[in-house]
């Protein structure tokens, strides 16, 4: 009888080739490096351990004792958002934060309350798209950006003086400051600038929300008894992914479409449903790239070590290719059964907000987008422009039709 090889655990191999800047430009073919290089990677150059794989991701956020949302170190997000939100905290703080939000997010709830409201600012936004005019039309900033941002005014109940370009900025200096892991002062200014301004209307709004409390995210949070200060991070942080998220899938499924004519044909002739649509273009782009994590404790994780308070980098758009799971991960396939993609995150995190974002945009905008203009298509002439990879999107998509 022999005994079985038990495998040693390694310390993690060491990136040092890896370039904040690149990635950027496009971070997948980094990503396809970093998942050769092993599950688990550590990066000097942003003083992270990151994960990798499909099975190193959801193991890590299924196991809160070792990988904790809480940090004494790693504080961009709270910086960026003026404290600690929800999602830097782990269970039972988290729990009780995330269940004054749920109900005013919760499919049902979305569809009866929600989705006119979002059908009703899709129009107003598609009458504005058209009347740009297929020559100068950018899908981004006449359409998805503003159709997101009023959305998000309305299920925040910010008063009606909340304009749609306000929102747009607060959410992308949010996000800015919460991927600002090179520490870019001028990043951490307009964080400062933005944190100011939400304040503001947080003033007003919150006394009068305790008067003639509504169906919004914001009074829900105010309810159930939250300190004013835990309600503003929070308010803050549904600004930061409440706005960018659904922006960015929007823009990214007329993109991936208007690539892949053939699987937009499918969807438009009703042989693909929007919903599988929306869930593969979340699995092949991931707005979110990566979460912050912190170990609690030394572990060994998928055989390598990583030590007791550790920054970790949950690298969710590096899992949502793995091969091991997704049979060619890298082809866009809106046939594919994407379940299991880690687009919202896992676990007790999983985003609050996703089925929102589902109802907003693959049930309300982007049918009502091709009903209208089914000759939609990206237009060549001109360019189209990404940015980021903790957070990533087309910041600039011409379209005609």
């Amino acid at each position: 009888m022999t005994t079985p090889h038990v495998h040693e655990p390694t310390e993690a191999p060491v990136v040092d080739w890896l370039d904040p800047l690149e990635m950027m430009r496009d971070p997948y073919p980094t990503y396809a490096r970093l998942r050769d290089a092993g599950p688990v990677v550590f990066v000097p150059r942003i003083g992270r351990y990151l994960l990798t794989t499909h099975a190193a991701v959801t193991g890590a956020e299924q196991t809160p004792e070792t990988f904790s949302s809480y940090s004494e170190t790693n504080l961009t997000m709270m910086r960026a958002l003026g404290d600690r939100p929800m999602l830097r905290k782990d269970d039972p703080e988290h729990a009780a934060e995330r269940a004054a939000v749920n109900p005013a997010l919760r499919p049902r709830h979305v569809a009866q309350a929600w989705s006119p409201r979002f059908a009703q600012n899709v129009g107003t936004w598609l009458e504005h798209l058209i009347a740009v005019g297929p020559e100068q039309a950018d899908l981004n900033r006449d359409f998805a950006a503003p159709v997101a941002s009023q959305n998000l005014i309305d299920l925040l109940g910010f008063p009606d003086a909340v304009d749609v370009e306000s929102m747009r900025r607060w959410s992308t200096d949010y996000i800015a400051g919460i991927g600002n892991i090179l520490d870019d002062p001028d990043v951490w200014a307009r964080c400062e600038r933005s944190q100011q301004e939400v304040n503001t209307v947080l003033d007003e709004l919150l006394p009068r929300l305790r008067v003639e409390p509504d169906g919004s995210i914001t009074s829900h949070l105010l309810e159930v008894g939250l300190p004013e200060s835990i309600v503003r991070a929070n308010v803050h942080l549904t600004i930061s992914g409440g706005m960018n998220e659904p922006q960015h899938v929007i823009s990214n499924m007329v993109w991936a479409l208007s690539e892949h004519p053939d699987q937009r044909d499918a969807v438009l002739s009703g042989e693909v449903e929007w919903g599988a649509a929306f869930e593969e273009t979340v699995r092949w782009v991931s707005p979110i790239g990566m979460l912050p994590r912190e170990t609690t404790q030394q572990t060994t994780w998928r055989g390598t070590v990583i030590p007791v308070r550790a920054n970790v980098g949950l690298l969710l758009a590096s899992a949502n290719r793995d091969a091991a799971v997704f049979e060619e991960p890298d082809r866009f396939d809106v046939r594919r059964n994407a379940r299991g993609h880690l687009g919202f995150g896992a676990g007790t995190h999983m985003c609050a907000g996703r089925w929102a974002a589902k109802g907003a945009v693959g049930e309300t905008a982007l049918p009502a987008l091709y009903e209208k203009l089914p000759a939609l298509r990206i237009d060549t002439t001109r360019t189209v422009e990404w940015e980021g990879w903790v957070f990533r999107g087309i910041t600039q998509l011409p379209v005609t039709w």
